[in-house]
């Protein structure tokens, strides 16, 4: 039985009927992973930019066949290859205009499929938005292991790709085995021997001045620094020659603090020969203090070893709008509370505080309730001001930091998290290398040839007697058991 449809003309107005063909050529009709669904055209076309969308704009069957894995053209059936029960979050969307994420979902599945019908996650409802990122944040703690594994996998097409496979990951995951948690160790060390010599260093005790009362350097700490600095330097060329990606070794921040730290040892002892041939000593003997003051940047090679830290700089990071937040809101406060006291405190002769300048200080350093105390207001309304000026400080940095702070917390038990996951991963890696043992397959071999040797010496006629005996042997045993 035909089934008609009232619709209205949109030039006249007048209501007509429409039969069921022409109701159905308005459908399209779709097969996803086998599940079937006839969806009115114009329901699709509110979305064009989505494959959909762009299905029904298409004119010849190749540009089709481009959007969908096949197309019937007598049913006018559209099939995709796709996962069927996310595809009936993609089919609402196109109903309500929004995506919403259920619990049971896994995000990354989710994430593809919904690329793959062209649709932006700017559509996902309010709804559901905050607990899909942060979903999204924590789940992506696996792809960051498998981007590891799939750097790991980029070795078996380089050249002696097994030898730099296995330096890298000694250089990388310190719990890999126990020489690279030496290698580890020693780098740490080494670190901190630096550090701790770089600041012996500006102690009076330990400072030389030669003939002419030019400073040198302590031989003892001089060859601790060159010691430290051969290190860093042994340790920079082996990560480079053996990373699997030039481009990728240069965009890890770490790399860049490790050459950055060796830097200016090198470029001091470049300055150091020509100061001999220059005239203009004065000037050269600035530049090897700003290059020795350069030094201080091997503290951040500590990173490389300690989770905290890289969380911190992960942290600041994917929080520079909340730090910026911040910088804006002390800004504010700054400017406000300085022109205040000041326009209080200027005609006061015992207060300090006699210059806007002078009060951004003092504003600065009372917003962020450190108080130095060496500029102070003396008249009572502007020590009122003052009180403001802390509390509002107070309230100012204490509602981003607390953004901040559980932003560090996620991306330290991410960072815990992508450790461990690689930790385990190496684990496996080392399980399957080992040789693969079966007791029983052993055993059998051993029986198998010990009646062998029975039966070449005449005590079991043949194979099958042999299964025989044994079988009885068997029996035998169990016999006396009970």
């Amino acid at each position: 039985m035909p089934v008609y449809q009232h619709n209205q003309c949109t030039c006249c107005g007048r209501v007509g009927s429409v039969s069921g063909t022409d109701v159905d050529e308005e459908l399209i009709h779709l097969n996803v992973g086998g599940f079937k669904q006839s969806v009115d055209q114009s329901t699709l076309l509110r979305f064009p930019q989505t494959r959909l969308g762009k299905l029904l704009n298409c004119r010849s069957e190749e540009a089709i066949l481009e959007l969908c894995d096949d197309y019937s053209d007598a049913d006018k059936e559209y099939y995709f290859d796709r996962n069927p029960s996310l595809f009936r979050y993609v089919l609402n969307f196109y109903y309500t205009g929004k995506l919403h994420v259920m619990e049971e979902l896994c995000i990354f599945s989710f994430c593809q499929e919904i690329e793959y019908w062209g649709i932006n996650e700017l559509f996902i409802g309010s709804c559901c938005s905050n607990r899909y990122q942060e979903r999204k944040e924590e789940d992506s703690s696996n792809d960051e292991s498998s981007i590891f594994d799939k750097e790991l996998e980029k070795f078996d097409k380089l050249w002696l790709g097994e030898i730099r496979k296995k330096v890298w990951i000694r250089m990388e995951n310190p719990g890999y085995c126990l020489s690279a948690k030496l290698i580890a160790i020693s780098s740490l060390s080494v670190v901190l021997a630096s550090i701790v010599a770089m600041c012996i260093h500006s102690m009076p005790e330990f400072q030389r001045r030669d003939a002419n009362d030019r400073e040198i350097e302590d031989p003892v700490l001089e060859a601790v620094e060159i010691a430290c600095i051969v290190w860093f330097t042994v340790e920079l060329v082996i990560r480079l020659a053996a990373a699997p990606s030039l481009k990728k070794f240069w965009k890890n921040p770490l790399n860049v603090i490790d050459l950055v730290s060796i830097i200016p040892f090198y470029a001091t002892l470049a300055v150091d020969t020509k100061k001999e041939e220059s005239e203009d000593i004065e000037n050269m003997g600035k530049v090897v203090q700003i290059l020795r003051l350069m030094r201080i940047f091997r503290i951040l090679k500590l990173a490389r070893h300690s989770v905290g830290l890289r969380s911190l700089g992960a942290t600041l990071r994917h929080s520079y709008h909340e730090v910026g937040l911040l910088l804006l809101f002390l800004s504010v406060g700054i400017s406000i509370f300085s022109v205040l006291v000041y326009s209080v405190e200027k005609d006061d002769n015992e207060s300090e505080l006699h210059s806007i300048p002078v009060c951004w200080w003092w504003a600065t350093i009372s917003m962020t309730t450190v108080g130095y105390g060496d500029t102070f207001p003396v008249t009572l309304l502007g020590k009122f001001i003052g009180s403001i000026c802390i509390l509002c400080g107070i309230l100012v940095v204490a509602l981003p930091i607390t953004i901040i702070f559980n932003k560090f917390s996620k991306y330290y038990q991410k960072q815990k998290d992508i450790d461990i996951d690689q930790s385990n991963n190496d684990h496996k890696e080392k399980y399957n290398e080992l040789p693969y043992f079966n007791v029983r397959d052993i055993y059998a071999k051993r029986m198998h040839s010990f009646i062998s040797s029975l039966s070449s010496v005449g005590i079991i006629a043949s194979d099958q007697d042999s299964t025989d005996f044994l079988h009885e042997n068997i029996l035998a045993k169990k016999k006396k058991s009970h």
